[in-house]
């Protein structure tokens, strides 16, 4: 029964240290040797934006801010991980999740 125990403790842990590698801060994201690759951050949503084909949401975190392009507007303050696409144009990066 013990030894149950203990392998259940050792995968959350496994589990946790693989989530934990695989999110890295909007900052870290947003570099050139990232365009066309997947990526995840998580944040917290500021500011939702519809605007025709256009919506999506900025993602904050403590290292700055990038904008999410989505179809689905989570409400402000909501906390998120986020995985797609990241892209860049002549405005800036940006995650492309449809």
């Amino acid at each position: 029964m013990k030894s149950k125990h203990i392998l259940g403790i050792v995968l959350l842990v496994i589990i946790a240290v693989f989530m934990t590698a695989c999110t890295t801060s909007i900052a870290d994201v947003k570099i050139q040797d990232n365009v066309g690759k997947k990526v995840t951050v998580s944040g917290t949503v500021e500011g939702s934006l519809k605007l025709g084909e256009i919506s999506g949401y900025t993602l904050k975190d403590d290292s700055g801010s990038i904008f999410i392009s989505s179809n689905n507007l989570p409400d402000d303050g909501t906390k998120k991980t986020i995985r797609g696409l990241l892209e860049k144009n002549l405005i800036g990066y940006y995650v492309e999740t449809k």
